[in-house]
């Protein structure tokens, strides 16, 4: 995948949309009131606190936790009661943290489950398979090696491979550089972006602020389960506030 063009493989990402949403586990509320909007094709990051409620944003943007209150919307539909499986289905593919691979799986057939959901996305298999592997040659070397063996940059590349697998046009992604080396981060964040620069539209929580906001088109900042700042990368690196809290500036 070669970010010459912002239409590629995949086409121009769709809109998402999250709208005053509300969510939690049981009787435990994480999220108060968030909202946050991904156009289509842009590489938005939103960073924060653990505990601020990022994760569980993905969570109810991919249908593993259901919003109490608020909407959501891809492409203009809500699926803010949409199962995951459906999610999928519309064209949203969600990374999530800690990878969540079958260790006891090839490489190939990790990222083969990947394209499953999809009608579209199992008969371009092959090709989608072709790019995912230009993106990370090493994931080509080890095709046939059980995921559990690989290093832990290496199952990064597996579970973004197979994210894309999916051929989405939304891509959400959970704290890809948690416990890489400073080399494989950028191996990561140098795919996401390229992936972003042929159409798709990428929604990131990220650990690492100034990598994540140097690469965002726009960023989000939450606190306690509400949005308390939303600007372009750029503007959230030099904003006093963003620097002291997360950039120890």
């Amino acid at each position: 995948m070669s970010g010459a063009s912002r239409e590629g493989a995949h086409g121009v990402g769709q809109e998402l949309v999250i709208e005053h949403v509300a969510a939690g586990y049981g009787k435990v509320q994480v999220l108060w009131d968030v909202s946050v909007r991904v156009a289509p094709g842009e590489f938005v990051a939103m960073i924060g606190a653990n505990g601020a409620g990022k994760t569980t944003t993905l969570r109810a943007v991919s249908g593993v936790v259901r919003p109490s209150a608020g909407s959501i919307r891809l492409g203009g539909r809500e699926i803010s009661r949409a199962t995951p499986s459906d999610i999928v289905k519309l064209g949203l593919a969600h990374v999530p943290e800690g990878r969540e691979l079958f260790p006891l799986m090839t490489v190939r057939e990790n990222l083969e489950l990947g394209a499953a959901m999809r009608p579209e996305a199992a008969r371009a298999q092959a090709e989608t398979l072709g790019q995912v592997y230009r993106l990370f040659p090493r994931l080509e070397e080890r095709a046939g090696q059980l995921a559990g063996t690989l290093s832990g940059g290496e199952q990064q590349m597996v579970a973004v491979g197979r994210a894309l697998m999916a051929r989405p046009s939304v891509l959400v992604v959970d704290e890809p550089s948690l416990g890489l080396s400073p080399l494989m981060t950028q191996t990561v964040f140098q795919a996401l972006k390229a992936v972003n620069e042929e159409g798709v539209s990428v929604l990131l929580v990220e650990q690492n602020v100034g990598l994540s906001l140097k690469l965002a088109d726009r960023g989000y900042v939450l606190e306690n389960g509400q949005v308390i700042r939303e600007g372009s990368g750029a503007d959230l690196l030099r904003d006093p506030a963003v620097r002291e809290a997360y950039l120890a500036l």
